[in-house]
């Protein structure tokens, strides 16, 4: 694959680490899913994020390397999550692609990929 296909390579992966960091700013003050991440783990949890979010779109595979298959699903059943954490994440997530200026084409694909994945993630009704 032409290394300017992979939307990591098109987007930046220096700004989609960026976005994480956005992402995760928000995070630690929010009152829904900010009390979910362990507060002595932030930089670990960004760290994951980040590098699964750059492996997924086509960069390096610090991740798979690091931590195997993703398998999110089960990583997150530990955390209650519903439709109003779903939707915390979405727009946190939203705020930070738009702080970070991703490209509407490239947001378009990563938006999607988020909102499929944040819907996986929920484990209770509501």
């Amino acid at each position: 694959m032409d290394e300017l296909s992979t939307l990591c390579a098109r987007v930046g992966e220096t700004k989609l680490r960026s976005m994480v960091t956005a992402f995760y700013r928000r995070v630690r003050t929010d009152d829904v899913i900010g009390k979910m991440y362990p507060p002595d783990d932030w930089a670990g949890a960004e760290k994951r994020l980040a590098d699964f979010i750059v492996y997924r779109f086509g960069g390096p595979q610090t991740y798979i390397e690091e931590r195997g298959h993703p398998r999110l699903r089960g990583r997150h059943m530990p955390f209650s999550i519903g439709e109003a954490e779903r939707d915390r994440w979405m727009k946190l997530m939203s705020e930070a692609m738009q702080e970070v200026v991703i490209p509407p084409k490239e947001g378009a694909v990563i938006g999607a990929f988020f909102a499929q994945v944040a819907d996986m993630m929920r484990n209770r009704e509501g």
